[in-house]
């Protein structure tokens, strides 16, 4: 069973930055392409940004585009997000997990515990 281990969570102010990692325990992780998701209190978890197995392509949520980065290092099983110009409406639980090569929205493997951000105004 494949492990995600999400890490770089906080509170931070509005305006601040933050850089999560995700850890994927699957040797072969750099055949995937990888997603990050975030779920708000008391609501679905959304799609936030993804990435291609080569690292050559990228796709983001409106909401994040210009602010957030995915990017990955295949060497390690390692995914991140930087995020900047973190807002009040960005606080939530973020995970990541490998998704689907047709429909990068759909998860594929079990998900992992999360990291919490949370930003104050």
């Amino acid at each position: 069973q494949v492990q995600l281990v999400e890490s770089g969570g906080g509170l931070v102010q509005a305006g601040g930055s933050r850089r999560l990692s995700c850890a994927a325990s699957e040797r072969t992780f750099s055949r995937y392409a990888m997603a990050w998701f975030r779920q708000a209190p008391g609501k679905e978890r959304t799609y936030v940004a993804g990435i291609s197995w080569s690292g050559d392509n990228t796709i983001y949520a409106d909401s994040v585009k210009g602010r957030f980065t995915i990017s990955r290092d295949n060497a390690k099983n390692t995914v991140y997000l930087q995020m900047n110009n973190l807002q009040p409406e960005d606080t939530a639980v973020y995970y990541c997990n490998a998704v689907n090569p047709i429909n990068w929205s759909r998860p594929v493997w079990d998900w992992g515990q999360g990291t919490q951000v949370t930003v104050s105004s």
